[in-house]
């Protein structure tokens, strides 16, 4: 390890800091005023306006999906507490299980005209 000299402010194999002035601006900062040009107003309203009418447009969007999902779904607001989002979970669940209940069923069924089939026809499997 390089020894160190007394009294400076670097370490070996660094470079000693440049010494640099601010330049300081000689011009006067300028404030802006306190009220708004008629242009900037006019501006500003115009942006608003735009702003509002997107805000109606997606909440007129929202009440359109929400009042279609209601009719979906039997009027369930799927937005609120956690019980009415798990009636909506066991809404797709009951959905499932019927189809489940529905395929195993005709599989079932299925299963028994091919014994009744091959039980009539003395087919065997052999």
């Amino acid at each position: 390890m390089a020894k160190r000299a007394r009294g400076t402010t670097t370490r070996p194999g660094q470079r000693a800091p440049l010494q640099r002035t601010l330049a300081r601006p000689t011009t006067a900062i300028t404030t802006r005023p306190a009220t708004l040009t008629a242009d900037e107003e006019a501006r500003a309203a115009e942006l608003e306006a735009h702003i509002v009418a997107e805000e109606r447009q997606a909440e007129a969007a929202a009440r359109r999906t929400r009042s279609r999902r209601d009719a979906e779904y039997g009027g369930v607001n799927t937005g609120g507490s956690i019980a009415l989002r798990a009636s909506e979970e066991y809404r797709y669940v009951a959905r499932d299980l019927r189809r489940v209940t529905i395929i195993g069923g005709g599989l079932i069924v299925l299963l028994i005209a091919l014994w009744v089939l091959a039980t009539a026809t003395g087919f065997r499997f052999a």
